[in-house]
């Protein structure tokens, strides 16, 4: 963790912080990319092999893991990533 000193300037010092947002916005978004395109190829496994188009109990593991790891509020981002995956239901 970097911390301030008296004589940084906290304009320079945002900025370079956002920066550092900006940054991981772009991995989020590369890892969402990621996760959406082999979503998509296991739900082109499940169908062409007759299975259902989506695994409740495996949705359920995703949700429990989010929710434990970044409270309520991971468990919606964990739902918009799930249906970004398979769409709304």
């Amino acid at each position: 963790m970097t911390t301030t000193t008296a004589t940084t300037d906290p304009a320079d010092r945002i900025g370079a912080l956002r920066e550092q947002i900006d940054a991981c916005d772009a991995q989020i978004i590369d890892l969402v990319q990621r996760r959406l395109a082999v979503s998509a190829e296991i739900g082109a496994l499940r169908a062409a092999s007759g299975g259902t188009r989506l695994s409740l109990s495996r949705e359920s593991q995703v949700l429990a893991r989010f929710r434990s790891a970044l409270g309520d509020d991971g468990a919606t981002l964990a739902l918009m990533l799930l249906r970004q995956g398979r769409g709304r239901l």
